[in-house]
């Protein structure tokens, strides 16, 4: 088997090389395709991980308010809906379906409907994460809390979340991993990521295996570049000595 890396250097239109990869004069090379469609694929990834840490930690954290019970169903109910739907089925009921029951969606650009999909499919797991990194806690931290005489919002933001969110920094690593691998769907309702990239670019040049080990590339070191800014946090938020005691939770 030959490989032809030129390919990326070639213009999309008549196919001929272009001398430094780019184009050059409106010509667009395969080379400048990709890099457009990565930057969708960032663009698409970050803005739905920014939407679900919001939705997520405000969901999570309501499923742990005592003396809440309907607040806390509610909660329960938004992550069980969203994490029971396959991503792509949600995607297209962004795209196709609420847009024909809501006239407000019908203008909405279609990348913003996959952020929306991908944000509240991703904030649903996200809260999961909140709730069990709250309820991982001691009782005491709630009561030493209380006894400061600090209100059930204050002891929340000052005492609870900023242990919790130390707990969780782990698999909210392999959460923020995912939704850059999951924002690939994004090709089923013509967003122009990467996927859609190598579909098409594979089609035009018959070169799949050039084109889909770039793009593979390309997702690998998005997701990679996300594990190391969320390792470095994860050292700088670590509490030297800070255990979490097993089986003494239960807020």
């Amino acid at each position: 088997m030959s490989w032809d890396w030129q390919v990326f250097c070639e213009d999309t239109i008549e196919r001929q090389p272009v001398q430094g990869c780019f184009g050059k004069g409106g010509d667009i090379t395969y080379l400048d395709w990709m890099l457009s469609a990565w930057g969708w694929t960032v663009s698409v990834a970050l803005l739905a991980l920014l939407l679900a840490l919001v939705i997520g930690v405000v969901i999570g954290t309501l499923r742990t308010l005592p003396d809440r019970p309907m607040v806390v169903r509610l909660g329960n109910a938004w992550v069980e809906l969203f994490r029971n739907i396959p991503l792509l089925v949600q995607i297209f009921l962004w795209y196709h379906v609420l847009p024909s029951m809501f006239v407000a969606l019908q203008g909405v650009p279609g990348f913003v409907l996959v952020v929306f999909a991908l944000g509240f499919f991703t904030s649903a797991r996200i809260a999961e994460q909140v709730r069990s990194g709250i309820q991982a806690l001691p009782r005491g931290q709630r009561y030493a809390g209380m006894a400061m005489g600090f209100t059930t919002f204050q002891y929340y933001r000052y005492v609870l979340l900023p242990m919790a969110f130390r707990i969780i920094i782990p698999p909210l690593t392999s959460e923020t991993m995912n939704i850059f691998k999951n924002s690939s769907v994004a090709f089923a309702v013509s967003v122009s990521e990467l996927t859609m990239f190598a579909m098409q670019a594979q089609e035009e040049t018959s070169r799949g295996v050039e084109v889909y080990l770039a793009v593979t590339g390309l997702y690998i070191i998005s997701a990679f570049a996300i594990n190391r800014i969320m390792a470095f946090i994860e050292k700088r938020a670590r509490i030297p000595g800070f255990v979490v005691a097993g089986g003494t939770g239960g807020h």
